[in-house]
């Protein structure tokens, strides 16, 4: 298991547009995902879940992965992230 954690850069923080960018890039491991604010854990491939969590810009999140490729996963969603969700990044 690995974690990281991260500052979402963007002014909406992981609403919609930026949540589906996110997990997008996450369904590319095949390693199980979780989202960490404060001391709720959701599923990073689930919309509702990431939704449920009211990520906001400047929010702290943890991005924790366990799995064959959870390096990877951790490393591509925290430069995600960080990017503030550019159209390069993707």
């Amino acid at each position: 298991m690995l974690q990281n954690t991260v500052v979402v850069q963007n002014q909406v923080g992981l609403h919609a547009r930026p949540a589906t960018f996110f997990i997008q890039k996450a369904n590319e491991f095949k390693s199980s995902i979780w989202i960490e604010k404060e001391d709720r854990r959701v599923n990073a491939k689930s919309l509702l879940g990431i939704l449920s969590l009211g990520i906001v810009g400047g929010t702290t999140i943890k991005i924790i992965a366990d799995g064959a490729d959870e390096e990877e996963a951790v490393k591509g969603l925290v430069d995600l992230v960080d990017s503030g969700f550019a159209e390069d990044a993707r």
